[in-house]
């Protein structure tokens, strides 16, 4: 699926619509955010964690991982970055975050390769100024059932 979005704020309510179609999920969630730098992953990722009413929202460039939690959700924003080894991820417990009802968010997994589960979903994002190109791919059932929800 190809969504062309004119700004950042189309961005953001994508990103919204993308959360709310996993609020309903009670399975695990994994979503790869692939593109270069300043394409818009963690500007998605921002207006994903929103939703949840999580009013700062930091990247998470430096730490690797920063975690979002109350009582109804889970989230996991990573930044494979600045990864050295994708052993990295296997001593902060990167397993441990899959449990039913996380979602994790990943920016450049390629770099976490081996240590990171498969995606449920992959958005392949492109910027060009403030509009986006985004390529959206499903994995498994769980990301087939929010490719849908996005698209309806």
């Amino acid at each position: 699926m190809k969504i062309h979005l004119s700004s950042e704020n189309k961005t953001i309510s994508f990103s919204q619509q993308l959360a709310k179609c996993c609020e309903s999920t009670q399975n695990s969630i994994v979503i790869y955010l692939m593109g270069d730098l300043g394409a818009g992953k963690t500007t998605l990722a921002r207006g994903f964690i929103q939703y949840f009413g999580f009013e700062r929202v930091k990247s998470p460039t430096y730490s690797l991982v920063e975690s979002y939690q109350n009582e109804s959700i889970n989230i996991h924003h990573f930044d494979c970055y600045r990864l050295s080894d994708p052993e990295e991820l296997d001593y902060i417990g990167i397993r441990d975050y899959l449990d039913a009802g996380h979602i994790q968010l990943i920016e450049w997994a390629k770099l976490g390769k081996g240590s990171i589960a498969k995606a449920d979903l992959t958005i392949a994002l492109e910027g060009f100024g403030e509009q986006r190109d985004l390529s959206i791919s499903a994995h498994t059932q769980t990301g087939k059932q929010l490719l849908q929800c996005v698209s309806s």
